[in-house]
């Protein structure tokens, strides 16, 4: 496969990822008539959901990463090269933004928002490392065991995630990144950002270090 189709299909994944988070936090805001339990609620089922489908759709392309924490394990564990690694990074950062511009847009609204959402503090921090350890541990367990159930398993662990974690289960930074830039439900404050990505990137490498060490084979 090469490389063009496989940041292609990161692309578009991530893209339609984003639009999906940022468009069904719109959507249920806009229903929920207040209730924040209802809105994060199909926020939820959306993102669960569209990650099941994207994986499905993407996994024997990309490997499906659309998120930099899942490339840089992958790049660790010498599944990827340098090559494929910076390129994926770049493209998840950029599909990501403008799955944002998308959701907005179909929402018809400002294209580009400057979130107002805090999302700080230690145990928003401790709930970020939680889920990213656990979105790994995930990926990199059930590949193992039964690598058809990868989609169902992201799934399912993003889907409770939004609802065991203070921070509602971000786990990737670009996601996070991408997310600054809407003021609406699912926003978080820039400032707020970079203490995101450092959590959840210590939560990606300790599943990796906990990974090889209980493993029976640490390469596979």
């Amino acid at each position: 496969m090469s490389l063009a189709r496989k940041l292609t299909a990161e692309a578009i994944g991530t893209a339609l990822l984003l639009a999906t988070v940022v468009g069904s936090g719109i959507m249920g805001e806009r229903l929920a008539d207040g209730n924040d339990a209802i809105a994060l609620l199909g926020n939820t089922l959306a993102t669960g959901a569209i990650l099941v489908v994207l994986i499905l759709m993407f996994g024997q392309v990309s490997g499906a990463h659309f998120n930099p924490a899942v490339t840089l394990v992958m790049r660790a564990r010498g599944d990827i090269n340098r090559a494929e690694m910076a390129g994926y990074l770049l493209v998840q950062v950029m599909a990501a933004v403008a799955g944002v511009i998308i959701a907005h847009a179909m929402f018809d609204m400002p294209i580009l928002q400057e979130s107002q959402h805090i999302r700080t503090g230690r145990a928003i921090w401790l709930s970020e490392g939680v889920a990213t350890f656990g979105l790994l541990s995930t990926i990199l367990w059930v590949a193992r065991a039964r690598p058809e159930a990868v989609p169902m398993a992201v799934g399912l662990f993003i889907t409770a995630g939004y609802w065991f974690t203070a921070s509602t289960s971000f786990a990737n930074p670009a996601v996070t990144i991408a997310r600054s830039f809407t003021d609406t439900f699912s926003g978080i404050a820039p400032n707020d950002v970079v203490g995101f990505i450092a959590a959840q990137l210590v939560g990606a490498f300790l599943a990796l270090g906990v990974y090889k060490l209980a493993s029976p084979s640490p390469r596979t």
